[in-house]
């Protein structure tokens, strides 16, 4: 790999020259706008205005031609980039899903206010390519992001947004420092000019207003990887997942061989929400329509499709539907499109249904075999109301 110090672009970082690019922080503190409900997310490229935004402690005004990007730390050859330096590197598009943890603050993990997410084209260049020019040496075990924000968040003050990814997701996966955003310029609320993207990753680990990348040997001492967006999940021991005790079938013995662990929020485990039909939706089962468009069945019950979008870091192998709440096991396979690159995947299946109220529900599998679980998590299973009615 070319040494950095020979490319003409590539130069020494001074000492925090990078955080002078920040003008301000306007308007200081926490922002966010709530995405519309999942039924409104029909497109498969969800468009800006649709997409949900997270701000912790308020967006960077940043001066693009001040603007630096620095790679440093753990490596052989440190440099920095310029925005225009940076955009003369090789570029990369790819499509994947987007979506929030939610809230760091509700503890062991959220479970309202969900289905935060969106299905977006990020531009930029790859992470392992810069890493690769700063050769990063054997004990660099991490890649800490440090973004141009400051302030506080939930009373707690910080003097940067900083966050980190394992050196083998940072060089082996497909992370990248991204300039565009479904074609066009990242705006001062997506992170612009330059943010960091983790495919198939939850949003808080791409660090927004990027300005430092630094290899180090341990984890981020910042809030935001040790007080927050950590989670607690149950560590199963062998002798528990073999017995059933998991499921609280194996008696209280081996149940407390269960031990809680913190992990951090990193790769997105499968999720699903329902897009159509929409929540409370009455079929009509006589006239065969469902608000104005053809939905009705034959002999005595209507035929109701249902549709969304599932998704996992992984990818998605399956999705099941049922319209009992998932009491009853009447699960039916639905159809599941391929995935391009990181993105969500659509899903499609026929219920058919005679008179009646019902809870329709959707669990997706990922292709590492993990499903969703059906309530108490965060990315337990979406349900709509739903009733088939005899007509006028």
């Amino acid at each position: 790999m070319e040494d950095p110090a020979t490319i003409p672009f590539a130069r020494p970082p001074g000492e925090d020259e990078e955080r002078k690019a920040c003008l301000a922080i306007d308007p200081p503190g926490f922002h966010i706008r709530h995405p519309p409900p999942p039924h409104m997310l029909k497109d498969f490229i969800t468009p800006d205005d649709l997409l949900f935004e997270t701000i912790h402690m308020g967006p960077a005004v940043v001066d693009p031609e001040k603007w630096l990007l620095v790679i440093d730390g753990l490596v052989r050859h440190p440099f920095a980039l310029t925005l225009p330096q940076l955009k003369q590197l090789p570029r990369t598009t790819l499509t994947a899903f987007h979506e929030c943890y939610g809230s760091p603050l509700l503890d062991p993990y959220p479970t309202n206010a969900l289905w935060r997410v969106g299905n977006v084209v990020w531009t930029g260049v790859r992470l392992s390519s810069l890493l690769d020019l700063a050769a990063p040496l054997p004990r660099a075990a991490f890649v800490w992001s440090e973004g141009l924000d400051r302030g506080a968040f939930a009373g707690v003050q910080a003097d940067r947004y900083q966050k980190d990814v394992p050196m083998g997701e940072a060089r082996g996966g497909e992370a990248l420092v991204a300039y565009e955003m479904n074609g066009a310029p990242l705006r001062r609320e997506r992170g612009g000019p330059v943010r960091l993207v983790v495919p198939g990753w939850f949003g808080t680990n791409m660090t927004k207003w990027l300005c430092r990348l630094s290899a180090r040997p341990a984890r981020a001492p910042s809030p935001f990887t040790t007080r927050w967006y950590n989670e607690s999940v149950l560590a199963v021991p062998l002798a528990a997942s073999m017995s059933g005790g998991v499921d609280g079938a194996g008696g209280g013995a081996v149940a407390e061989e269960l031990a809680v662990v913190r992990r951090p929020v990193w790769a997105v485990e499968p999720n699903s929400m329902i897009v159509d039909p929409p929540p409370d939706t009455r079929v009509l089962l006589l006239t065969g329509r469902r608000d104005g468009v053809a939905g009705g069945g034959e002999g005595g019950s209507a035929d109701v499709v249902v549709s969304g979008w599932a998704w996992s870091h992984d990818g998605i192998a399956s999705v099941r539907v049922c319209a009992d709440d998932g009491a009853d096991g009447g699960w039916v396979d639905a159809d599941v499109a391929d995935r391009v690159d990181y993105s969500w995947q659509a899903f499609r299946a026929k219920l058919v249904l005679p008179v009646g109220r019902y809870g329709v529900v959707a669990r997706a599998m990922s292709k590492g075999g993990v499903e969703q679980p059906m309530h108490g998590r965060r990315n337990h299973v979406h349900r709509i109301g739903l009733e088939v009615v005899g007509g006028p």
